[in-house]
């Protein structure tokens, strides 16, 4: 039975030890024999060490004890944060990042630090996709994601400047949520992105991402398990990426417009308006360079420890000019406005987590073309796993909400989940 103990969930995992029929300690020898097992396969850590996760003794709080991932963009006053880049090979900080240091207090063990995409935005790590070694387990926030579907461990911090929470959880066939901007705190964190990067979990569960995700942010996210009571109001958007849909998707999405309005739920068809296709330009510019200036030691001192495709884009970054970069800013700041108006009379929208299963190889972590949107205007999004596509690779299916209805969009998450499970 111990052997099978890595397959709970946070919260199932939770209930037993507060039962008393679960000891932390046994739960932690079940991840660390799933590790031990499959990390030859999978690659998920940039750093682990099993002695010194059983030796974590946890404090008292709501996580009990439970395992948690954290990428390798989150410091960690005790392990290594590299980053994803060489440049940072070795670096121990001395403190942890908020996000690890509220972990550790409210009562979770970090069993290491999970393989990133260099700075979380370019090349890829070893990861492979616990469906598929043959494909991409998606990125940056690969080996969390990767990590959790294959049952090294309950939960997992990623983080998402464009889709690099929600995408890897939907290749994995996992649960990701991608918090309002802001929710979880980013001190400690080595951010590329002032206005995109958020901090977010992944799970194996609804329910577990709203159990972490509350309690390393003291916020009340609700109990996601709970009846809601009524049927939610849906709109159905394609968003202004539909054209990059692959079929399984545009299949996918047909199914699920059915089985919800089956289920009861008020479905329409809800497009973004015209103004929000702009995000496709502003995005990039934002995001490239506020990363640009954001490694500028990096690009001062070790710019040949750089990937070429990361120089690239800091080129990129670098290239615009003052009046583009305004203009983008204002793209962010009136669509951001203008999104409640958009979703008016719908409590969530339900659109794709990623344009079709993961790809085939590990240099190319996939298209963020259904995430960075949502990011832009600092929405909370949540993908649950529904299926499998051609290859025999999961699926997801993405709810987003209003900025600051989080409790609310994790509630509707997994109504949807249930309704299409």
């Amino acid at each position: 039975m111990s052997n099978e103990l890595y397959r709970l969930t946070a919260t199932e995992a939770v209930r037993q030890i507060e039962a008393g029929s679960l000891k932390p300690s046994d739960l932690m020898e079940a991840c660390l024999d799933r590790i031990a097992s499959r990390e030859p396969v999978i690659h998920a850590f940039a750093f682990h060490d099993p002695n010194a996760a059983r030796a974590a003794v946890p404090r008292a709080g709501r996580l009990h004890g439970i395992p948690v991932g954290v990428k390798d963009v989150l410091d960690t006053g005790d392990m290594p944060s590299g980053y994803g880049s060489s440049i940072w090979s070795g670096w121990r900080p001395r403190a942890d990042s908020a996000p690890v240091a509220w972990t550790r207090a409210t009562g979770g063990v970090v069993i290491g630090k999970t393989v990133t995409t260099e700075f979380a935005t370019r090349k890829p790590g070893p990861t492979t996709n616990p469906a598929n070694p043959g494909h991409t387990p998606g990125g940056s926030s690969s080996g969390s994601a990767a990590g959790v579907a294959d049952g090294m461990f309950p939960v997992a911090f990623g983080t998402q400047t464009a889709g690099s929470v929600i995408r890897p959880a939907a290749y994995c066939g996992v649960v990701g949520y991608k918090p309002s901007y802001g929710m979880i705190s980013r001190i400690g964190m080595k951010i590329m992105s002032d206005t995109l990067d958020t901090v977010g979990v992944i799970a194996r569960s609804v329910a577990d991402c709203a159990l972490f995700a509350g309690t390393v942010s003291n916020r009340d996210l609700g109990d996601p398990d709970a009846h809601p009571g009524r049927a939610p109001r849906i709109g159905i958007c394609r968003s202004p990426t539909w054209d990059l849909a692959a079929p399984e998707t545009v299949a996918l999405l047909a199914r699920v417009e059915a089985s919800l309005a089956r289920a009861g739920a008020n479905v329409e068809a809800r497009e973004l308006p015209d103004a929000f296709a702009a995000l496709k330009t502003a995005h990039p510019i934002v995001m490239n360079s506020e990363s640009a200036r954001a490694l500028g030691w990096e690009l001062a001192t070790h710019p040949e420890g750089l990937s070429e495709g990361l120089r690239e884009r800091m080129a990129f970054g670098l290239d615009q000019t003052e009046a583009a970069l305004t203009e983008a800013y204002d793209v962010f700041a009136r669509t951001q406005h203008a999104f409640p108006e958009a979703m008016s009379g719908l409590d969530v929208l339900v659109t794709p987590s990623a344009p079709g299963e993961a790809p085939a190889g590990l240099e190319w972590t996939g298209d963020p073309a259904f995430n960075f949107i949502w990011t832009s205007l600092h929405v909370p999004c949540v993908t649950v796993p529904v299926g499998t596509g051609p290859q025999g690779l999961p699926l997801g299916i993405q709810i987003v909400g209003r900025r600051g209805e989080d409790r609310a969009v994790l509630a509707w998450a997994r109504w949807v989940e249930a309704t299409l499970a």
